[in-house]
């Protein structure tokens, strides 16, 4: 089962625009596709699925049994998951979170960071959440919103003794944003020319990701995975 999870430290991080992005591209480039969200959410599994053109499936680690979530995380296609909410958000309890899933099917995190009002700082977050849980793998960063290319320069020189694979420097880009309300994001069925903006938010991908290293950490999956 080759597949990643795609993370951040917080909601609002980008994590959606930049899944929605690299499932686009990955579909131009032909590779068959196993989208999925992390936990009970309706709206982002829709725009999944127009970005990838075939169904979403929805992975909750508080309601559904590990068996069951095994069963629907097998394939031979290249599972990719958004988490929700930050990385180890859950239940009250603690139960639920996006790393739980990923103990549970041994998937490695690729964890998106948005950079836009931080610069040296970037790097004890990113070694905080990779050491956090030695049960989840933070595999590689993607760093968001980036200002220019001396900001991506400062972010990468200050990463660079995590020793943390850097897949890539989003530039801020507010066109590509997508529009949201006090529930979530607006629905897909709602925006106006969906996948011309899809298309425009993967050619930013295409540009700025290393959507090849992306792929080998994907082979190389499941690393571990919790026994039950």
């Amino acid at each position: 089962m080759p597949g990643l999870i795609l993370a951040a430290p917080a909601s609002g991080s980008g994590k959606t625009t930049l899944t929605l992005g690299l499932l686009r591209a990955l579909h131009t480039r032909g590779i068959p596709l196993h989208p999925a969200k992390s936990g009970p959410d309706y709206i982002d599994p829709r725009f999944h699925a127009a970005a990838a053109y075939t169904n979403c499936t929805n992975l909750d680690p508080w309601a559904m049994s590990p068996a069951r979530i095994q069963a629907l995380a097998s394939t031979d296609k290249t599972l990719i998951i958004e988490g929700a909410m930050g990385l180890f958000d859950g239940a009250p309890d603690g139960t639920g979170s996006t790393a739980d899933l990923a103990r549970l099917l041994g998937l490695p995190v690729i964890l998106i960071i948005d950079a836009a009002r931080m610069s040296h700082s970037i790097a004890p977050i990113a070694r905080g959440f990779a050491t956090h849980d030695p049960a989840v793998t933070i595999a590689g960063l993607i760093l968001n919103n980036v200002g220019s290319e001396r900001h991506a320069h400062i972010l990468t020189s200050a990463l660079a003794p995590t020793q943390i694979p850097i897949l890539g420097c989003i530039p801020r880009t507010p066109d590509l944003a997508l529009p949201s309300r006090h529930l979530g994001l607006v629905q897909a069925t709602e925006h106006p020319d969906l996948d011309a903006h899809i298309t425009a938010i993967a050619s930013l991908i295409t540009a700025h990701l290393n959507i090849p290293a992306l792929l080998d950490i994907a082979a190389q999956a499941p690393a571990h995975a919790t026994k039950h």
